[in-house]
């Protein structure tokens, strides 16, 4: 087994910032009309041509996610699994929509916008469960709908932390899922919502290149990520052809956007920026979160009453607007997320350990590369 080191990995935290932010500036630059009529390529004529590839940063958090679930779930018992994703996802969450049905209330924006109206009280509560996409529930904000795919992902890994992690377990389900995901045109309908054949490349990827972090790189663990990288193109023609910005999207961007993406956190997992210490971005890694689910129609209520109120201009407006998200995003990490966090965890972990036995001798095969 590969010894690797158990620090933060600082480029891995720079590397979610920068998609949180190209997601909150494609958003803010792309996704709407600033001042209810002008299109995004009057409002910044140079920069929403590159503003608008920000929608691929949910494509690399999905990279990102199968990396660090993948490197989080080892010597797990599945009580433990589940304390510790509901802990990191819930209380910044509950703030979050709180928040944001609050601020639309009071700020709300009803033209040029992708999504508007007050929220329902009822449908703030389904809202505040994380399940309102499957209970087909209006969502107080867009950006919701990746959670919905992150928790499928994660109930797939905690059938594997219930069966038990190891080496030859976790490469064989990425395996099964690319190959399920490559035939998803071929499948029956209702298998879709489980295999997620648009974002489970992304996914087994991360779980790849996580595996390559603890064993080091095998043939296997390379034909997974070359065939991940593979699938994932199709979709992103399919993607950035969807976008519709009021101006041509060429694709070939989109490819090597993904593509650097992809050679990044294979470095990231190689252990080549092992050395890179910069705690602040240990912070800026903190902050990515709750940044994401605050930005979108906040920022819309804040940018639309900035220029109705200021007439700034647009970059201005856009600058101003993350740095008080970011600042809102600190409040959420710093005064929610630290103290209720770990007491969350520790209530639904009640007094079981989050360690489990080590896998008998029988089956310690199954933890080698080999």
């Amino acid at each position: 087994m590969k010894t690797s080191s158990t620090s933060r990995l600082h480029a891995l935290d720079g590397l979610r910032l920068l998609c949180a932010l190209a997601v909150a500036l494609f958003h803010y630059s792309c996704s709407w009309r600033i001042d209810g009529v002008s299109s995004p390529e009057q409002s910044l004529p140079y920069a929403s041509h590159v503003l608008i590839y920000g929608f691929l940063g949910v494509e690399v958090f999905f990279l990102i996610s199968g990396f660090a679930i993948g490197m989080s779930v080892w010597d797990r018992s599945l009580r433990g699994f589940t304390a510790a994703r509901m802990a990191r996802l819930y209380p910044a969450f509950w703030v979050s929509v709180l928040l944001t049905a609050a601020v639309v209330t009071v700020l709300p924006v009803t033209t040029g916008v992708p999504v508007s109206g007050t929220p329902a009280p009822g449908d703030v509560l389904v809202n505040l469960t994380m399940l309102a996409e499957p209970l087909e529930v209006p969502l107080v904000d867009t950006v919701y709908w990746t959670l919905w795919i992150e928790l499928r992902f994660y109930l797939m890994f905690a059938v594997l932390v219930l069966w038990g992690v190891t080496y030859r377990r976790v490469a064989g389900f990425a395996t099964v899922w690319l190959v399920a995901a490559s035939a998803g045109p071929l499948l029956p309908d209702w298998t879709e919502p489980v295999i997620m054949p648009g974002y489970a490349p992304y996914f087994a990827i991360g779980v790849a290149l996580c595996l390559m972090r603890r064993y080091g790189p095998t043939l296997w663990l390379w034909a997974l990520v070359v065939g991940g990288w593979a699938l994932t193109l199709p979709r992103l023609v399919e993607r950035t052809t969807g976008v519709h910005p009021g101006f041509d999207v060429p694709v070939a961007p989109s490819l090597v956007i993904v593509t650097v993406a992809v050679v990044v956190l294979t470095l990231i997992a190689l252990g080549v920026t092992d050395g890179w210490n910069v705690p602040w971005l240990a912070v800026a890694g903190a902050l990515t979160y709750p940044f994401y689910l605050l930005h979108q129609r906040i920022g819309y209520s804040l940018i639309r009453t900035g220029h109705d109120w200021t007439g700034w201009p647009a970059w201005l407006l856009l600058s101003g607007t993350v740095v008080v998200v970011l600042a809102a995003a600190w409040s959420v990490h710093r005064f929610v997320e630290r103290p209720l966090a770990p007491r969350l965890r520790r209530l639904i972990a009640g007094s079981h350990s989050s360690k489990v036995v080590p896998a008998p001798t029988s089956l310690r095969a199954d933890t080698s590369p080999s």
